[in-house]
């Protein structure tokens, strides 16, 4: 037993050493944590890693010996008359078993894989504590026994203690930081993309292309991603590939090289782009490996820094650090790799998993992009696609305090609605929200492109998307006016009252669509080729009298339809049909819906006079992923070698069969005067208070509206009848936001006094905010308050309303997720407030309110750097403050930043004239004809169903 005990001892002498060494780092990451450091920062590294591998095998190497001495000693020593030394022993030896089955259990060998994150934390605490209880419980035995060598014990010590503090040094020395922006001098490989490496070179296209040894243990989320539209982001999409093909001949042409192409790259082709394959102009886009990588886990989950919220793939990337033996041949050291992952994940998940990839800011590196000269050749600076800002400044992230409609709680990422938690077993797994369930978030990225798994036959994954769709607006047929005109009289809402239609007249459908669960603009992203449109058919009996926004034989959209989109010209007023950014120079019009806002769309609708029964109106709300005119452009640009488009047939005219989504819809049957048909009693099919929300929606439609039509006689007749529908609800109810839609109506108008009323009846004697819980929301209030006390030039109250809505905060605010001080548009309208007061003052004053003035500005410009307002304004005031240089450099971004009014209008009118339909879609207020048809039976026009719950999976709608 003294060759076991011997063995046992050095063993052990040499365990505890070597974890003396883990535990300072391991306490060095937690000090570093209670500093402040962030959880961005570990103190481990490949060193450390073979530190555990050894304390792994020296705590299996102890098991044998262990027991070879600790059994027969038991044995023997279980009749010893000393009492206390048996007990003692058998409590240590209790201790001892503890210590090593809870390291087997942290290990995860076996099958044990101890995925709980509750029951890892007691079992890791177990096996901490036990090795100090052994100890103790030691000490106790030999004192009941044999006399202890304390010298030896204090030489031991004193050996561990300098290692402990050589190995503490050495980290302190040089921690791993991994959340540093990358050189700049690393932009030069990258521009114009905003992407740079942590090393300023090259990664290699193999580290980025290691999906496969992600899957082994994240199988769920490997499967999400895989059906993604991360992973079919670059040439290996057919629509993406027909673009940037596009793209990189333009720029060879123009350039002699295809560098301007690299602001696709940064996000579209990361693996092609950072390995430095992408600037070859003979880059074989069908047959390189790169080519079909798109947006691996590695690409995403290496980043280490999001270096600001400008977009453009504005992010530095680093070549990870793995474990050893990763990604040997030998699969024995590669099972000995896997194990130490799942013994000791922290490294692992510190160098894949880091703070940001938890924030809207990491989304914004590349879902919000601006064009630059490089790539258009006309200015620096043209805003393009932007759902962070969107999101940002919306009233569903708890940051935008100007909403309309504010939700119980705020969403405080992207991930919380297009990442839901989905149960899984993967070893990332843990308890997210109230499920109790262990699992991850969706990596599928549910959002709208049915299009890709379509392309694919992924019938599956156009299901998820296609449910995911469901919800997220509402159509709604609100009201009716007669005389076909703006100025006729209105009838609404429409149920349970429906009025007759008289044979014969004209009427105007007031037909209104509302964002609901939707953080940024509906729709955002390819904005310039979704194809969302309302889709209109009329019935009388069996037949269809009248239509809008049907789809032709040739599978494109009647071009007279209502369409929500960005309609986006060239220079010479050309739609961009291609998705071809290096022409873009202009918007027509934005029909985007702002989150929890409403758009109203007039439709004239003329009755025929002989009609045989009551008309039926049904109304769609659909969504295609891409038009017609951009799907005829992928078909032609597909080459030989390429894969064959689905529905494709070379030499035959291309039928878009991209699938079509009803995302919402709303139907009326009129009584026709005259007719004795009855018709039944109807409902608004969704369970809202109709009376209040519906009409609120149908005013702020119309409010929204008027904003685009200026001082004009039409804007006047709009916002009057929007005053009439908060006036009655303000009666009705006497909710505080219908009083501040009513203030809003007349500051809009310039009438301020009546504005300020309004307000002033909100704050008096205001019912709560609809759909919250029975609570004063200040902040609303003082954002309309700040607005009408400035416009009446008492700056001293608007600069007070304004600091409220930033600063306030209540315990139902934080309660809710709610804080303004990032929104950045109350931050500009306080620094134009403080900068009129400044103006009013004298010497130090003066320049104290300047420079706070100059304040908000600043931290308008920390949230978005390219706001124009911000750096004009802040160019003014270093001005007066005898600050050049500062104001020379602000003066320069605003004109990098500023729309180009004269460019905008040449572009504009050329627009204009070139289309006649999208210039009337481009008027402030346009009124939709619906189409008069042949009668015939409603079999002939309407194709089989093949929807299910609302969602039509292809052909015409």
């Amino acid at each position: 037993m003294r060759i076991w005990l011997s063995i046992v001892f050095f063993l052990v002498a040499l365990l505890g050493v070597n974890s003396a060494y883990l535990s300072s780092v391991t306490l060095l990451e937690w000090l570093s944590r209670i500093r402040g450091a962030g959880a961005g920062r570990t103190y481990q590294n490949y060193f450390s890693l073979w530190m555990f591998m050894i304390h792994i095998g020296l705590g299996l190497a102890l098991l044998l010996p262990f027991m070879g001495f600790s059994i027969p000693h038991l044995l023997v020593a279980r009749t010893s008359r000393n009492r206390r030394a048996v007990r003692v022993g058998y409590g240590l030896f209790a201790v001892c078993l503890i210590l090593l089955s809870t390291g087997i259990l942290l290990v995860r060998v076996g099958g044990v894989e101890l995925k709980q994150p509750a029951a890892r934390s007691v079992v890791y605490w177990l096996h901490v504590a036990a090795p100090v209880a052994a100890v103790w419980l030691y000490c106790l035995h030999r004192l009941a026994g044999p006399r202890i060598r304390w010298k030896s014990g204090l030489s031991y010590l004193g050996f561990v203690a300098v290692t402990i503090a050589i190995g503490a040094s050495l980290h302190a020395w040089d921690p791993r930081d991994i959340n540093v922006p990358g050189p700049q001098e690393g932009e030069a490989y990258f521009f114009p993309a905003l992407t740079r490496t942590a090393s300023g070179k090259f990664i290699p296209a193999e580290t980025l292309m290691r999906d496969d040894y992600c899957k082994k243990c994240h199988t769920d989320a490997y499967e999400g991603w895989f059906h993604s539209a991360h992973h079919f982001s670059s040439f290996n999409n057919p629509m993406y590939l027909a673009s940037v093909r596009e793209t990189r001949e333009v720029s060879m042409k123009r350039d002699g090289n295809v560098k301007a192409a690299r602001w696709c790259a940064g996000c579209h082709d990361p693996v092609p782009f950072l390995s430095g394959a992408f600037d070859n102009p003979h880059f074989d886009d069908v047959a390189d490996l790169t080519a079909h990588a798109g947006i691996t886990c590695t690409s995403c989950h290496a980043i280490t820094h999001v270096n600001s919220t400008r977009g453009n793939g504005d992010y530095t990337i680093e070549d990870p650090v793995h474990y050893p033996f990763a990604f040997s041949e030998n699969p024995w050291l590669q099972a000995l790799s896997d194990q130490l992952i799942k013994a000791r994940p922290a490294l692992h998940k510190a160098t894949f998993l880091k703070p940001h990839h938890s924030t809207s800011e990491f989304c914004s590196t590349c879902h919000k992009v601006h064009l630059p000269e490089a790539l258009t050749g006309y200015k620096e600076f043209l805003r393009g696609q932007n759902h962070y800002d969107s999101f940002a400044l919306s009233g569903v992230s708890g940051r935008g305090a100007r909403s309309n409609y504010f939700g119980m709680r705020a969403i405080q990422n992207c991930a919380g609605c297009h990442m839901p938690a989905q149960p899984s077993n993967d070893f990332g797994a843990r308890l997210l929200g109230d499920s109790g369930k262990l699992s991850i978030h969706n990596h599928l990225f549910l959002g709208a492109n049915t299009a890709l798994p379509f392309l694919r036959s992924d019938e599956a994954t156009i299901a998820a998307h296609q449910n995911f769709l469901q919800d997220c607006v509402r159509v709604d047929l609100f009201g009716i006016k007669e005389g076909g005109t703006l100025s006729g009289k209105l009838h609404a809402p429409l149920r349970p009252e429906i009025p007759e239609l008289v044979p014969g007249e004209s009427y105007l459908l007031e037909t209104v669509v509302r964002t609901l669960k939707i953080g940024h603009h509906f729709s955002q992203g390819t904005v310039d080729s979704n194809e969302i449109w309302v889709s209109v058919e009329v019935f009388s009996g069996n037949e269809l009298i009248a239509q809008s926004g049907h789809v032709d034989e040739s599978g494109s959209v009647d071009e007279h339809a209502y369409f929500i989109r960005n309609y986006v010209v060239d220079r010479d007023g050309n739609q961009i049909s291609r998705r071809n950014p290096q022409d873009i120079y202009t918007t027509l019009y934005d029909h985007q819906i702002p989150p929890g806002a409403a758009q109203v769309i007039h439709y004239r609708l003329e009755v025929p006079a002989a009609l045989e029964g009551p008309i039926t109106v049904k109304i769609k709300l659909q969504y295609r992923k891409f038009d017609s005119a951009f799907m005829n452009f992928v078909v032609r640009s597909n080459r030989e070698k390429d894969h064959r488009i689905r529905g494709m047939t070379p030499g035959q005219p291309y039928f878009n069969e991209l699938p079509v989504t009803t995302m919402a819809e709303d139907t009326i049957i009129f009584p026709v005067s005259g007719k004795s048909q009855s018709v039944p009693e109807q409902e608004y099919p969704i369970k809202i208070d109709h009376i209040y929300q519906r009409r609120n929606d149908y005013g702020l439609a119309l409010l929204r509206e008027a904003d685009g039509l200026g001082q004009s006689s039409a804007a006047t007749a709009e916002l009057r009848q929007a005053e009439e529908i908060f006036r009655e609800l303000d009666e009705k109810f006497g909710y505080i936001d219908v009083r501040l839609n009513l203030a809003r109506v007349y500051l809009t108008e310039g009438r301020l006094d009546e504005a300020a009323a309004a307000v002033q009846r909100a704050t008096s004697v205001g019912k709560p905010l609809f759909f919250t819980e029975p609570v004063y929301a200040p902040w609303a209030v003082n954002w309309v308050s700040g607005l009408i006390h400035f416009q009446q030039n008492q700056l001293d109250e608007a600069i007070r309303c304004f600091r409220a809505v930033l600063e306030d905060q209540n315990e139902e605010m934080a309660r809710r997720g709610f804080n303004f001080r990032r929104d950045y548009v109350v931050q500009n309208e306080l620094g134009l407030a403080l900068f009129e007061r400044a103006k009013l003052e004298r010497a130090e004053q003066r320049t104290a309110t300047l420079n706070e003035a100059l304040l908000h500005f600043g931290e308008t410009l920390k949230l978005d750097t390219e706001n124009a307002t911000a750096h004009y304004n802040a160019s003014l005031i270093h001005e007066l403050l005898g600050n050049s240089s500062d104001a020379s450099l602000h003066r320069e971004k605003y004109r990098t930043y500023k729309v180009d009014d004269s460019a905008r209008d040449r572009a504009v009118q050329g627009a204009r004239l070139r289309n006649p339909v999208a210039a009337h879609a481009s008027e402030p207020i346009s009124i939709y004809p619906l189409h008069q048809t042949r009668p015939q039976p409603v079999a002939d026009v309407v194709p089989d169903d093949r929807s299910v719950s609302g969602v039509t999976t292809g052909g015409t709608p």
